[in-house]
């Protein structure tokens, strides 16, 4: 059987038209480039489709341009050996020598010596679950907006709910919106619908109530609820459609959901902007900076310049960030000892870009080694360098006046949770067999010099670390 040549081509997308060029066969360089030019629809993407089965390709590379790159990705999937999508920036011309079918023949130059890196394209159905959590999104978002607009629109007539409830779109508050819409009820009769605790402030409430609402802004509220719970309704719609959508990830969804202030909805995002399998992402780095949860790289005449995050797939930034928002909130989790570890040192925003950073290393390796999360408790740092925890407190209690003497409670224990730093590949969920041993500096010799030793804190301290180092 006669062996096929390698072949590429280049294309280069635009809205209504894209431009195609065909590189000559591997070996004949006789041949001229062969150069297209398409239209976008269906009936053009198929006979392109079919011209280029004809000239013999083998592998096709084409720049990411908006969202006009997808029908085109669709028709030639699976149809070629090889088919990568670039990034445009990657691939930029030059000014002054640009033209379309220029543009695609330096594309099909890149790919024939091999200087192209595609970008991770997910399979079918993955894209298709993205599209619909995306479209959650964006139905969220335009919630959010309504309510606002409605919070506005009770500020404006002087409706002061949110003064003494702190939800206006509760059961009780929903039932005052509709009375205000109404019109007909005086403002006690609806504090009446405040339920739960809520009826301890009635007092309060009628006096919030007691606006100055006219007709044409019980016009405006009324629209604005009724395309509220237009929006409310088209969400739970969407949201069965994606739980029946994500039945065969459900067991990578169970794991992230284990993860502390990561909720089903997170680990929706998550599975639908990384997938469940990361063969693609072969170590957490190259997750977290196709994330856009590490510092950038901006060095020039050896100086290193801002290390400011750079731009990324915002859907899983934000939702990696939400999570460790939330997980800076939880009690008695590590996730929440390392953000207030982190904070100290750098600050709030730095230390939830830091936690998050952390979480999708432990995402990548719970996905790829199919894991459940471990918890490793908010005193961990402490179990991990005992005696210095310990001598840190004599220390303080020593200042405040205090004389300390510690006895041991339960012998020292033999094996310990080793959890993967944040900048490591490994062994992020495992248990270690042996005991955690303390790092040594260089020894002190002060006393050989005859010069007083000014390493040690205390006495004290001096004698926790001996007796910590020495066997049980």
């Amino acid at each position: 059987m006669k062996a096929k040549k390698r072949r590429c081509c280049g294309i280069d997308v635009h809205k209504n038209s894209v431009t195609v060029c065909v590189l000559a066969p591997a070996g004949e360089r006789e041949v001229a480039p062969k150069k297209r030019k398409f239209r976008t629809y269906s009936r053009d993407l198929r006979q392109l489709r079919g011209w280029l089965k004809n000239c013999g390709v083998t592998e096709i590379a084409m720049e990411s341009t908006g969202q006009y790159w997808r029908p085109l990705w669709n028709w030639l999937e699976g149809e070629f050996e090889r088919l990568i999508l670039v990034n445009p920036q990657h691939i930029k011309g030059l000014n002054g020598y640009k033209t379309d079918p220029k543009d695609a023949q330096w594309i099909a130059d890149l790919l024939e010596g091999g200087k192209l890196r595609g970008s991770w394209v997910p399979p079918r159905p993955i894209r298709e679950l993205r599209d619909l959590v995306r479209h959650r999104v964006n139905l969220v978002e335009d919630l959010n907006r309504v309510k606002n607009r409605i919070e506005q629109l009770c500020q404006t007539g002087n409706i002061k709910v949110t003064s003494a409830a702190c939800e206006l779109f509760g059961v009780s508050g929903r039932k005052m919106l509709e009375a205000l819409v109404e019109g007909t009820k005086d403002p006690g009769w609806m504090a009446d619908y405040a339920k739960g605790r809520l009826r301890k402030k009635r007092r309060e409430l009628e006096l919030a109530l007691e606006g100055t609402f006219t007709g044409e802004q019980r016009w405006l509220l009324d629209k604005e609820m009724e395309q509220m719970e237009w929006l409310e309704t088209q969400i739970a719609v969407l949201e069965q459609e994606i739980e029946r959508r994500v039945e065969p990830f459900e067991e990578a969804i169970r794991r992230l959901d284990t993860i502390p202030g990561i909720d089903r909805t997170t680990a929706w995002t998550i599975v639908s902007e990384i997938g469940a399998d990361l063969s693609a992402f072969p170590n957490p780095k190259q997750l977290a900076s196709w994330a856009g949860l590490c510092p950038g790289n901006r060095e020039s005449a050896g100086k290193r310049k801002s290390g400011r995050t750079r731009k990324a797939n915002r859907y899983i930034k934000r939702a990696m960030c939400q999570a460790a928002w939330a997980a800076s909130h939880t009690k008695g989790t590590f996730l929440a000892a390392y953000y207030r570890r982190m904070r100290i040192r750098r600050g709030a925003p730095k230390a939830i870009m830091a936690l998050a950073h952390h979480m999708i290393l432990i995402v990548h390796q719970m996905l790829s080694r199919k894991e459940d999360y471990v918890e490793f408790g908010a005193d961990y740092y402490d179990r991990r360098n005992r005696p210095g925890t310990a001598a840190r407190l004599v220390r303080r209690l020593e200042k405040l006046g205090y004389r300390v003497d510690l006895q041991e409670v339960e012998p020292e224990p033999k094996a310990d949770l080793l959890l993967l730093e944040a900048e490591g590949p490994t062994t992020q969920n495992t248990v270690a067999t042996a005991p955690l041993k303390r790092k040594r500096g260089r020894p002190c010799k002060c006393a050989e010099r005859g010069i007083i030793c000014k390493h040690s804190t205390s006495e004290q301290a001096n004698s926790l670390r001996e007796q910590a180092s020495s066997p049980v």
